[in-house]
């Protein structure tokens, strides 16, 4: 390859010779490494309050090189793609390695399936169309009920494009796009104000977002969500059985479950669920997955950033732990194979096992048939934050979208719900599985050592039994 010849699918002249050798040098005598190079531009316009309240544009581009050495990494990143800040770059890593006597992973196999399009979302519109959308579901929204006094829109896309160079000089690509379209509204009524959610996209374009069909339901939705608030009286406080809607509710499950199995914690043995193995955590009829593989969702990954295809993984079935997620180093030193769960926010940050698409399988029960079942608890539909301590999986979720059941009858909606427990136990407490598995409408993203990284969730209903639900005294 000549020195004009571009390594990259951008604007770059790395000499991909060149960088394979320096590559080698930085991981000569250690278990692993990569190149990881990276360009991203992403695109934002929020309309807020009946007017234009940002539009943004970033662009980034750059590399990370990482060496590792049993449980120790050696990582430098540039936003420089240059043989001289590669060549700098190789200096850090060099210091993980020490005198070597490592053994060379095994290459990830290679895959030719796309899970997604290629094409740049941002192209799909052009600025005026955007602002222009933005303004109709202001109005639209407006004109739905006199009660909405604010609006509030926003649309953001964004084209992420990789290369993972390999010591054995395998070169993997991935481009990468993202879309989201979110709508809110708040309404006031006799002094009192509510607000209302909701939004969507995935790994796809942007027209089908833009797409009055679509943005109206969007804005009835949000508009439903705040009126539903308007009429919420405080919710009740004790220890009672919860059933949870379908879809956006599995953010609980990926919470207070999915970051317990994934394969950093469980080496450290650190997470609730370490040394469980082959052991019945969950109620029977639980399986739970973490897929990689589907089509166009917002956690979905051709490959993964290390250059492992993504893949569908059981991580409890009918009940028994039978899998973790896993990166390579973490695979490696626990004896087991890389689970394509390997990811990291940009070229800046090293990966680390992660979650992709979350989700629990459905069961035989109808969902009404759970509900009517319900003597006196809660049905949760909407959630915003949670938080969980990973050692001991114990978890506090706020709810956004709740209601108070009496005798199977779905009575008033309440406010202030927050649902309080642990992973390890409400996986035991599930006392029904519905028929309705949904995933979420790809609103994702989940946090975790100060990375972000888009991701999906979904569930069926579910019946938990004795959860604490913090709100007013009963």
């Amino acid at each position: 390859m000549t020195d004009q010849t571009p390594f990259r699918p951008f604007e770059t002249l790395l000499d991909e010779d060149q960088a394979l050798g320096l590559l080698r040098q930085a991981v000569a005598g250690a278990d692993d490494g990569e190149l990881f190079l990276e360009r991203r531009r992403s695109e934002m316009l929020s309309y807020d309050d009946g007017r234009v309240r940002n539009a943004s544009y970033d662009a980034a581009q750059g590399f990370g090189l990482r060496a590792v050495k049993g449980e120790t990494a050696g990582y430098a990143h540039s936003t420089e793609i240059s043989e001289a800040a590669l060549a700098r770059a190789v200096e850090t890593t060099r210091l993980a390695v020490g005198d070597g006597g490592g053994t060379l992973a095994q290459a990830p196999r290679a895959t030719n399936v796309k899970l997604y399009g290629d094409a740049d979302p941002m192209a799909d519109a052009s600025f005026p169309v955007k602002i222009d959308t933005l303004k109709e579901i202001d109005a639209f929204a407006r004109a739905l009920d006199p009660r909405v006094v604010q609006v509030s829109a926003s649309m953001a896309a964004s084209l992420q494009e990789v290369v993972i160079l390999r010591p054995e000089g395998h070169a993997v690509t991935d481009i990468r796009p993202m879309t989201r379209l979110n709508v809110s509204v708040i309404v006031e009524e006799n002094g009192r104000r509510e607000s209302g959610g909701t939004g969507g996209g995935g790994r796809h374009a942007l027209t089908g977002l833009i797409d009055p069909a679509h943005w109206q339901g969007l804005a009835r939705e949000a508009l439903r969500i705040a009126l539903v608030n308007l009429e919420a009286v405080p919710a009740p406080a004790g220890v009672m059985d919860v059933v949870l809607g379908p879809g956006w509710p599995g953010i609980l499950l990926h919470e207070a479950i999915g970051h317990g199995l994934e394969g950093d914690f469980n080496r450290k043995k650190s997470s609730a669920f370490a040394g469980l193995m082959g052991q019945q955590i969950a109620a029977k009829g639980v399986t739970v997955l973490d897929d990689g593989t589907l089509p166009d969702r917002r956690g979905s990954i051709t490959v993964d950033d290390e250059g492992t295809p993504g893949a569908k993984n059981v991580l409890i079935e009918d009940g028994v732990l039978v899998g973790y997620m896993q990166d390579r180093q973490n695979a490696r030193l626990m004896g087991v194979a890389p689970t394509g769960n390997g990811r990291r926010e940009s070229h800046a940050h090293a990966p680390m096992p992660r979650m992709t698409n979350t989700y629990m399988v459905s069961g035989e029960e109808d969902p009404k048939v759970i509900l009517a079942g319900l003597k006196d608890g809660i049905y949760a539909v909407g959630f915003g934050g949670g938080q969980v301590d990973i050692t001991n999986g114990k978890f506090v979720f706020s709810c956004t979208e709740a209601y108070q059941v009496k005798n199977g009858q779905v009575g008033a909606p309440v406010k202030g719900a927050t649902l309080i427990g642990d992973g390890a136990t409400a996986l035991k407490q599930i006392r029904a599985i519905g028929n309705d598995m949904e995933l979420d409408p790809g609103i994702g993203n989940c946090g975790k050592a100060g990375q972000w990284v888009p991701v999906g969730v979904g569930q069926p209903t579910l019946l938990i039994g004795g959860l604490t639900v913090g709100g007013a005294a009963a």
